[in-house]
């Protein structure tokens, strides 16, 4: 039999879940909640574990570390995350995370139709109110297990803002570009699979119109420049001073001489 089906830690998602909070969401909820039960950090009242983001991505080695991060924040700003900081040393910033099941409860009490289960009676090991304890091992694969967590198959990643972003660059480069066409929209979505967001496309932007505007580099003010292979190179590029700011400095910034 395939190695890949079953020499492996499988990850469990619950399509409910995931289409209530994300897909990427729903699985990095359910291992902290199985890593949380054989935790020994225990600080107020609850179980925490922690990691740095290196260390969690060889937990999760298909995704990139950008995805990573993007996914915390993702379930912080569901409010689904309890967020501390037991570190010893004073400078470690590294984040401590405890499953808000006050939260989750609250979302999952929520049928999926009129006489439909909740998440939570399906959700192995759960902690819920009237929901039995189940101890089995993840690496257990069973009939019951593979009928309730095969993924629905619906992508979760949310749409691609391709005429969101192509009107910000028409905006600030003064140009009059389609957002629907071929060229345009496999450039951003190329970009957009390597877990680049709106946040992004914005930033390169404004970098690159700042630096090329008005000069003989504006012609590749374009979405197959800006958006190409270089992108990242862009994105972590430091703003170029444009000629009017070096010329403000140079009236009023008398350093400017030195």
């Amino acid at each position: 039999m395939n190695n890949l089906l079953i020499d492996d830690y499988p990850i469990l998602v619950l399509p409910k879940l995931a289409t209530e909070i994300g897909l990427n969401e729903a699985i990095v909820l359910q291992q902290i909640h199985y890593w949380l039960k054989n935790s020994s950090h225990y600080h107020d009242n609850r179980k925490w574990i922690y990691n740095s983001y290196p260390e969690w991505q060889k937990q999760f080695p298909f995704w990139s570390e950008r995805t990573i991060k993007r996914t915390f924040s993702s379930l912080e700003k569901q409010d689904l995350l309890h967020v501390g900081n037991y570190n010893k040393a004073g400078f470690d910033r590294t984040k401590w995370y405890s499953v808000k099941y006050e939260t989750l409860n609250q979302l999952v009490a929520r049928p999926s139709g009129q006489n439909g289960p909740t998440i939570m009676t399906k959700w192995p090991d759960a902690i819920g109110q009237n929901d039995p304890t189940n101890t089995r091992d993840y690496t257990e694969i069973t009939t019951e297990t593979t009928n309730n967590n095969i993924l629905s198959g619906n992508p979760t990643s949310p749409s691609i803002p391709y005429k969101e972003i192509i009107d910000y660059l028409n905006e600030k480069a003064g140009k009059q570009f389609k957002h629907n066409t071929g060229k345009s929209k496999r450039c951003i979505e190329a970009r957009w699979n390597e877990d680049f967001r709106l946040d992004d496309f914005k930033k390169v932007i404004d970098i690159k119109t700042s630096e090329w505007l008005g000069t003989s580099q504006e012609k590749y003010l374009r979405p197959e420049t800006l958006f190409g292979t270089k992108f990242e190179g862009y994105l972590n590029q430091q703003p170029q001073p444009s000629g009017m700011d070096q010329l403000e400095r140079m009236k009023h910034d008398e350093s400017y001489w030195d």
